[in-house]
């Protein structure tokens, strides 16, 4: 065994305290609650320095003693992470927010953040010793878990809407993934999946289902605060709709200021979502702790198209706790907003990617967010998977013509 020096001590649940161990095969806790992972900090500290990440490979298992994989031969990578912040200079002054940055998650394999949790929650899986597991997705997710799966060995059944975008649908058939669809919503995909589990034993690899997917997805805050120079910003925008990753990067923010890493106040979580279906939203305006069931939902961002997420209270804790908001936005708006990224910026982003800079603007113009802010809007995937998210006309020209 070569060690990654990982320092996993166990896993907890968050509501009602009790705690498992990290060697086993755990999915939710007796409550019903996800699971979170817990590290042993102290030791953490001894190894886990700016000095030390900044010397090792370019990919998020730089911070390995953060992550739960204890074995360098069970790690299934494709050189994901650090991607990077860039500067929206021409969009952020337009919006009113010169300090606007872009971390850009669509260079990353699989072209999404997905890719994240795919390559930590698959190697954790791999450790386990898993050999087939399951989920339900809106595309991008059971894309990224097909194909780490299939470096890793593993057999994966995915099970999607049948509205999912089809290069999803593509890459998880080409990774060999045993892929179904459903005339319905995720939530739909979900019974399936969980039912389907009960008869087979199979892994469920759900969002929060296992605890590990969240790791993956935490090292977003890692990331950002290191390529900040170990400074946080004042907010951080989320298109959410599982909510996984802005749990993540406020776990790993709260483990950075332990230990002792960054200082100052957390920067403010903004979970951003499409009017359509806005459960965390609505949940968040009537000051309550967790969800309800979103009907009808809809939206161009179908990424976020998740009418009840298992993780809701850890995404409004992440919100409360830092002096966050959840705002919704119309698909409208959005549209809007991915043209003019890619024509001011030339970003490309997805749809939940332009979300959150439509929130941005909106946000700045009832003086939530301040002209002195450094923002970051954290685009989860690249546009180019979204191909018919914009209809152009576009004209054509005679084999003579001259323009």
């Amino acid at each position: 065994m070569s060690s990654t020096g990982s320092t996993i001590s166990q896993l907890y649940c968050p509501k009602c305290g009790k705690q498992f161990s990290a060697d086993e095969v755990h999915q939710l806790c007796d409550c019903g609650s996800p699971l979170l992972v817990r590290y042993d900090l102290e030791r953490a500290k001894k190894t886990f320095t700016k000095e030390n990440i900044g010397s090792r490979e370019k990919s998020l298992w730089r911070y390995r003693e953060l992550l739960p994989v204890k074995d360098d031969e069970n790690i299934v990578s494709l050189g994901e992470g650090l991607t990077p912040i860039i500067p929206l200079k021409k969009a952020g002054s337009k919006a009113g927010i010169p300090k606007l940055l872009l971390k850009d998650e669509g260079i990353i394999p699989t072209g999404t953040f997905k890719a994240r949790g795919a390559a930590v929650g698959v190697s954790k899986a791999k450790e386990l010793n898993i050999k087939q597991l399951a989920m339900p997705t809106n595309g991008n997710a059971g894309a990224a878990w097909s194909i780490y799966s299939a470096r890793a060995g593993i057999r994966a059944t995915i099970i999607m809407p049948e509205d999912a975008p089809k290069i999803t649908r593509n890459e998880c058939a080409a990774a060999g993934a045993d892929l179904y669809l459903v005339k319905g919503l995720i939530s739909d995909c979900g019974k399936i999946v969980a039912a389907s589990i009960k008869k087979n034993g199979w892994y469920d690899a759900s969002t929060l289902k296992e605890p590990y997917r969240i790791e993956g997805k935490k090292t977003m805050g890692l990331e950002i605060a290191e390529q900040l120079g170990f400074t946080l910003p004042d907010a951080i925008l989320y298109p959410t709709g599982g909510g996984v990753g802005i749990i993540g990067i406020h776990k790993a923010l709260k483990e950075l200021k332990e230990l002792g890493l960054v200082e100052g106040e957390l920067p403010k979580l903004i979970a951003v979502q499409a009017k359509g279906c806005a459960p965390i939203v609505k949940a968040f305006d009537e000051g309550k702790k967790e969800s309800e069931f979103y009907p009808d939902s809809r939206t161009v961002a179908f990424g976020i198209n998740v009418p009840k997420a298992l993780g809701d209270f850890l995404v409004l804790d992440a919100v409360y706790e830092t002096g966050g908001r959840a705002v919704a936005v119309s698909d409208d708006e959005i549209l809007k907003a991915l043209k003019e990224l890619a024509e001011v910026e030339g970003s490309f982003v997805c749809p939940e990617g332009a979300a959150i800079y439509a929130a941005a603007k909106n946000l700045r113009e009832e003086g939530y967010l301040k002209e002195t802010d450094r923002v970051v809007l954290l685009n989860t995937g690249a546009g180019i998977k979204y191909p018919d998210t914009l209809s152009i006309e576009v004209p054509y020209l005679s084999k003579d013509a001259v323009l």
